[in-house]
């Protein structure tokens, strides 16, 4: 970094004072290096082999009118701005690229506003953890429904920006599906405000510019949204081992087109079934459901379940005892202990959990990503033979199509800054490749950020201009998280 360059940071450390209290200001070393970069580069980050520039700041503001002010000052000062919320991202969305950088981080926006049951919402400032929220609902008897794996340390901020997913989303939606309203702030400083209603025809649905903008068009600072009933005592899991991976998505097409709603249903392949189920899963796919809800309502779906498995039933190996997967599923969320115990992981024994790369498709589409995925893999990448394990599974299905989770873990023989650039950037790129060729989506929940947006203009096609015309109509100086979403030259420094 050029002294110029220092000498205009310590300026604007000095500018940002007058702007937002200097004890809500953190400018150590450890933690800027810490901001610097999400879980996109964990093994980088872990082994401090990071190459990206560390922001000026982080800042905590505490209302909207606060974050108002940031966003001027840096609209101002042609400042890069990398909102964060909760700190889970896995795209890079937080990652770094200018050197004049401010992260606003939403955290101590951390006040549940109002829970209103008879209107069934729940209003929360943005730094609200979702893991909190839940809590409260369920000492009266409700639930978001919302429950992706990172739900004891996410908050609501990140999850709409991103336009997260939860285990749950058959039955409840994702979260698009559950925001009523929300609050705002553009980088002009101007607030919106998007009021509370069931529903309305006032024109195209505003709230689809900010749910999923990923910090890359403004902040959000509050959030509304729908709570449901919790019925913790109707809760029914079922599981088959099935043939291959295509037999089960047909039996969760089959659930699904015939109007059924279990909360989960899914369908893991041999090798991730694997370092799920190697107790029971007897080198087959695990097929999952979990019903909840009225318990009239959970006993149809049960119902519904079983002959969906029975007209399959020459490719269902057996039926599993339901307590083995309400064991594992009572597991699977990540805690911030897990995330440290990963980290410590990384640091003292070169290894990590592995990545992951989620897309969609319809059901017809699915299944053939999924086998030219796995084959372009075993056959090209020139560093297969350090795979320990490739698979994937389907979690959340719709009417016509549902998603594919690929997952896959390996050894690292390489140097900590060359292992997105051998491992985890090949993959993703024959992952992307053979979903764009099928004309499904590259990116069904964690976002596009900054390593998936070689391929934005690609994903939209002719539909990217609104894109286009959206980051120039709120976002026209261009300080808003640089690099995500929207395609950059620097991808290219930045892709280790």
């Amino acid at each position: 970094m050029t002294q110029e360059i220092l000498q205009k940071k310590e300026h604007l450390l000095d500018a940002l004072r007058q702007v937002i209290a200097s004890e809500r200001i953190n400018a150590e070393e450890e933690a800027l290096y810490d901001a610097s970069a999400d879980r996109y580069k964990k093994y980088a980050k872990a082994k401090k082999a990071l190459d990206t520039p560390l922001p000026i700041a982080i800042v905590y503001p505490i209302n909207a009118q606060e974050v108002q002010a940031l966003l001027m000052f840096c609209n101002e000062h042609f400042i890069n701005v990398i909102p964060r919320s909760g700190k889970t991202s896995t795209e890079g969305g937080l990652e770094n690229w200018k050197d004049l950088t401010i992260v606003i981080d939403c955290s101590k926006m951390n006040q549940i506003i109002k829970i209103d049951p008879y209107n069934m919402q729940a209003t929360v400032q943005a730094g609200v953890p979702l893991q909190i929220l839940e809590d409260e609902l369920r000492k009266i008897g409700y639930t978001t429904g919302h429950s992706p794996q990172s739900k004891p340390v996410a908050q609501y901020g990140g999850l709409l920006a991103t336009r997260s997913i939860g285990q749950f989303s058959t039955l409840y939606g994702a979260i698009e599906d559950m925001v009523v309203g929300l609050e705002c702030v553009f980088p002009t400083g101007h607030i919106s405000k998007i009021k509370n209603v069931s529903r309305r025809a006032g024109g195209p649905d505003i709230r689809h510019i900010v749910i999923g903008n990923e910090g890359a068009l403004c902040v959000i600072t509050e959030v509304t949204i729908k709570i449901f009933k919790y019925y913790p005592s109707n809760h029914v899991f079922q599981s088959y081992l099935v043939k291959d991976i295509e037999t089960g998505i047909k039996i969760l097409r089959e659930v699904i087109v015939n109007g059924f709603r279990p909360s989960v249903a899914r369908v893991y392949s041999e090798e991730d079934a694997r370092q799920h189920f190697a107790h029971f899963y007897k080198e087959k796919c695990v097929l999952i459901f979990m019903s909840e809800g009225p318990k009239s309502i959970v006993e149809a779906t049960s119902i519904a379940i079983e002959e969906a498995v029975e007209q399959f039933k020459d490719d269902v190996i057996e039926e599993v005892e339901p307590i083995l997967i309400e064991k594992w599923f009572n597991q699977l969320n990540w805690t911030q202990e897990n995330l440290d115990a990963e980290f410590e992981r990384m640091v003292k024994l070169s290894e990590h959990d592995g990545f992951t790369t989620e897309i969609s498709g319809d059901w017809e589409t699915i299944p053939k990503i999924y086998n030219n995925v796995i084959q372009r893999i075993r056959t090209e990448f020139p560093h297969a033979k350090d795979l320990t394990m490739l698979g994937g599974h389907s979690s959340h299905s719709y009417l016509n199509g549902t998603n594919m989770y690929f997952v896959y873990n390996y050894n690292i023989n390489c140097e900590p800054d060359e292992e997105m650039i051998t491992y985890h950037h090949p993959l993703q790129t024959i992952i992307v490749e053979e979903t764009l060729k099928l004309e499904g989506s590259m990116c069904h929940h964690h976002g596009i950020g900054k390593y998936r947006s070689e391929w934005t203009k690609e994903e939209h096609g002719s539909a990217y201009y609104m894109l286009e015309q959206l980051k120039a109509a709120f976002d026209p100086n261009g300080i808003m998280n640089h690099g995500t979403i929207f395609p950059q030259k620097e991808i290219n420094k930045f892709i280790k």
